[in-house]
């Protein structure tokens, strides 16, 4: 994608499925960067109320409004800079924490508590297991945060090589927050403030403050500060990413082809800043207003990984799809990881997969919640792959090669055929000392063109109808070009 010169996560698909499919996948990739920002801005809220006792309302506008501050005026140079500054400050931070909280006199050495902070893996979870692991290995690819730092990669090995260091980094990232759950787990809460372990009392809420409460009990006071500005530059870094990563696929993946397809790079660039602000303010208001935005993630993140990652594999491997396998795909995953149902949310499971689980969470005896232990979420995403393949060569079938079907009823105008007498062209070639090269002249696919340039330098493509690189041509008058919706180039010599 680096190598293509696309802007967006987004622009392979209106490239291959038009600029409507694309805003229809637009929806989940936005969903899930708005729902992550609440619920990153939710946890730090809840950090900043039990270490330094402001309100989580007052927490969470504070720290949205830093955010949105330096993301709407630096955009992702201010991004990316302050994201290195934050890196250390998360490292350095937590790992300055680690030594004081396992040294604590009331924490017991991890290692004689490892049976109860490691845990066990049950065969019967073993399905769900491999879902969530399959949810985090590839549902974590097709996210605009990420690709917008590998598509603004200095080149193409450059951006391999970040994707690559980025997986050991998280890996090494990951450890001391590790360790300080087991020192929840090993350290005796009785003679704390808190006076229990956080989650005894059934509270899930108390549970998730488990890094905040060991850095206030067991840390000295400017210990805990530290680990607080740790946490918060980590909130910071997320937060603004997924914020500039909303903001500019709706400007330039919406606004632009859809709504002002003529408008300037300085309108797109306002048009931007306005949606850093309205992004950033709809998420510090899911943030404050909807205790259950961290489940509502979860499910957008399910959504990714069902609906998005099958179409970006495809539009980038396999180049027989078309946009109606796109939307059945589309509808498929999203329907069959919706019937699947969110414990996190109360949605209820409306169909019950291959192998789940029922459990009584109200304590009246009556089993009203189903745990799918099967990994419905892989089987949704493998059923969506295979719909986009066999719906696309289906289609072709019956538009292309048997005919069955008239174009005339091809709605999305997947298989037009270039007319020729259409094309208007010079009897002779402009005279130029330039090496004679067929250039790309701009206008949109399968209207009137007039293809042959002689140009000293290489004109940048329309967007998204980008070529790969000069094309030599011998000649002998002219040279015309149309290429269709599907990326197939048509030469008339």
């Amino acid at each position: 994608m680096r190598s293509e010169g696309y802007v967006t996560m987004l622009d392979p698909f209106q490239q291959k499925f038009g600029h409507r499919m694309g805003a229809l996948l637009f929806i989940p990739a936005l969903l899930g960067e708005l729902f992550w920002s609440a619920a990153i801005l939710s946890a730090l809220g809840a950090t900043i109320t039990v270490i330094v006792g402001l309100s989580d309302t007052l927490s969470v506008i504070v720290s949205a409004i830093i955010a949105v501050a330096y993301t709407m005026f630096g955009g992702l140079y201010a991004v990316a800079y302050t994201d290195v500054v934050q890196l250390f400050c998360i490292f350095i931070g937590l790992w300055i924490c680690v030594p004081f909280a396992l040294t604590d006199a009331r924490v017991a050495p991890i290692s004689s508590t490892k049976s109860h902070w490691l845990g066990e893996l049950e065969v019967n979870s073993i399905g769900s297991y491999i879902d969530s692991y399959m949810v985090l290995l590839f549902g974590g690819i097709p996210w605009q945060a990420y690709f917008q730092r590998v598509l603004s990669a200095r080149t193409s090995h450059g951006a391999k090589v970040l994707s690559y260091v980025a997986a050991f980094g998280c890996a090494l990232m990951c450890i001391p927050s590790i360790l300080i759950g087991a020192v929840a787990y090993s350290a005796d809460w009785t003679n704390t403030t808190f006076g229990r372990m956080p989650g005894e009392n059934g509270k899930a809420s108390e549970a998730t403050l488990v890094l905040p409460l060991v850095l206030q009990n067991f840390t000295p006071a400017f210990v805990s500060f530290v680990g607080l500005g740790a946490v918060s530059a980590a909130v910071m870094s997320s937060a603004d990413s997924s914020i500039l990563s909303a903001s500019s696929m709706f400007a330039w993946n919406i606004y632009r082809p859809l709504v002002r397809p003529k408008a300037s790079d300085r309108e797109i660039l306002w048009v931007m800043k306005f949606a850093v602000f309205a992004m950033g303010a709809v998420a510090t208001v899911l943030a404050i207003f909807i205790p259950s935005v961290y489940g509502l993630w979860f499910l957008c993140s399910d959504l990714v990984y069902c609906v998005l990652f099958p179409q970006l594999v495809l539009v980038l491997y396999y180049s027989s799809v078309n946009t109606y396998g796109s939307l059945a795909g589309y509808l498929v995953g999203m329907v069959l990881r919706l019937l699947g149902g969110e414990v996190i949310l109360g949605l209820p499971a409306a169909v019950r997969y291959f192998y789940y689980a029922e459990h009584d969470t109200t304590g009246d005896g009556n089993l009203d919640t189903v745990v799918q232990l099967f990994p419905f979420r892989t089987f949704a995403m493998l059923i969506s792959l295979l719909t986009i393949v066999g719906v696309s060569a289906l289609t072709k079938f019956l538009f292309v090669r048997k005919r069955i079907i008239s174009k005339r009823w091809d709605f999305f105008r997947c298989f037009e055929e270039l007319d020729i007498t259409r094309l208007s062209y010079p009897s002779e070639p402009p005279i130029s000392s330039a090496p004679m090269t067929a250039e790309w002249s701009g206008g949109s696919p399968m209207t009137e063109r007039n293809c042959w340039e002689l140009a000293e330098t290489k004109p940048e493509p329309p967007v998204p109808y980008q070529r790969r690189g000069l094309r030599p041509v011998s000649v002998i008058h002219f040279a015309t070009e149309g290429e269709d919706n599907l990326g197939y180039v048509s030469t008339a010599l």
